[in-house]
């Protein structure tokens, strides 16, 4: 259930990166609420994980889910450069994140 706590943590990591460039420095308190709750919510699933997981493992696979979705969402809904450098470097993040996964297990 740990991976599965520090994969919604990801996605709330996701989800409050956006909020912050819709929030606009959180003058737009339509959006500004939602991520802190986001944040708030994030923070809670990793340190459930953190129970069980390694620190250094969780934080880095959790830091790659949100720096994975959140450089492609910048692509898909703020037109963010599309470039194959950029999605090498996507590439070699998830690499990274799966080797943590895999490896965790030792």
């Amino acid at each position: 259930m740990a991976w599965v706590y520090l994969f919604i943590a990801g996605l709330l990591e996701i989800a409050w990166a956006i909020g912050l460039k819709y929030s606009q420095g959180f003058t737009k308190l339509a959006f500004g609420i939602p991520t802190v709750v986001c944040m708030i919510l994030s923070f809670f699933f990793l340190s459930i994980a953190l129970r069980t997981l390694p620190i250094g493992t969780a934080y880095a696979v959790w830091t790659g889910i949100g720096a994975i979705g959140t450089a492609l969402l910048g692509v898909i809904l703020f037109g963010e450069p599309a470039s194959m450098k950029r999605f090498i470097c996507i590439g070699l993040i998830l690499a990274g994140v799966l080797g943590l996964r895999l490896g965790a297990t030792d």
